[in-house]
């Protein structure tokens, strides 16, 4: 079912706690207020945030219902990482990695987890320099980061070894994929995004290669 445009009908149809509503609440009083100075999402999306923003990485979750381990690549403001980790505070054992190089960002999600109670831990650091010290990874993810051939070459050493990956796209998806498969053996499908009717998130996994 497609997300609904305001609060109250994301977090009704996310099926969130009262707990985790009130987390999320917070989390987005700390976008708007870190946003005001250090610029971290796009302008024009931050009145349409519980859309734009919170119902569409909330949808992860529901692309990996049994995952407990998550690396969020690039984090930015926390779109999904820190938001999967607010939700996943529901999931007994939950925990995100979120990787961002910015300095400022990583501030930003230091302060925001710690506010929200969020169990995520942050790493200030290059994706190629720390990605293939997650071993205890089940799902990696990456929104609005690279095309998928780069996203792929990032996360080999985890997708090689039966990590998942969850990477939202707009319409660009059916390229990006014909793009990978140059270099790449894996398998795919492509979940209809809950909240953009031109976009979809791609499921890959036993990823081979590359091809020589």
């Amino acid at each position: 079912m497609p997300f609904s445009g305001d609060r109250d009908a994301v977090l009704a149809q996310a099926g969130v706690s009262r707990e985790t509503a009130a987390r999320l609440d917070l989390y987005v009083a700390q976008l708007t207020r870190w946003q005001n100075v250090k610029n971290l999402v796009g302008p024009a999306t931050l009145p349409e945030v519980w859309t734009r923003h919170i119902a569409d990485s909330l949808q992860l979750l529901d692309a990996a219902p049994a995952a407990t381990r998550w690396l969020d690549l690039g984090s930015g403001a926390g779109i999904p990482g820190l938001i999967l980790a607010i939700a996943g505070c529901e999931r007994p054992g939950f925990h995100a990695d979120l990787v961002e190089s910015n300095g400022r960002k990583g501030a930003f999600l230091q302060e925001t987890a710690r506010l929200t109670g969020a169990p995520a831990r942050i790493h200030v650091a290059r994706i190629e320099a720390v990605v293939a010290t997650f071993t205890q990874v089940e799902v990696v993810c990456a929104r609005a980061l690279a095309p998928l051939p780069q996203l792929l070459s990032w996360t080999a050493p985890l997708l090689k070894n039966g990590v998942t990956g969850l990477f939202p796209k707009g319409r660009e998806a059916a390229a990006e994929l014909t793009a990978a498969r140059e270099t790449w053996t894996f398998e795919a499908d492509v979940i209809p995004s809950r909240t953009d009717s031109s976009a979809g998130i791609l499921r890959i996994s036993s990823l081979s290669g590359p091809i020589s």
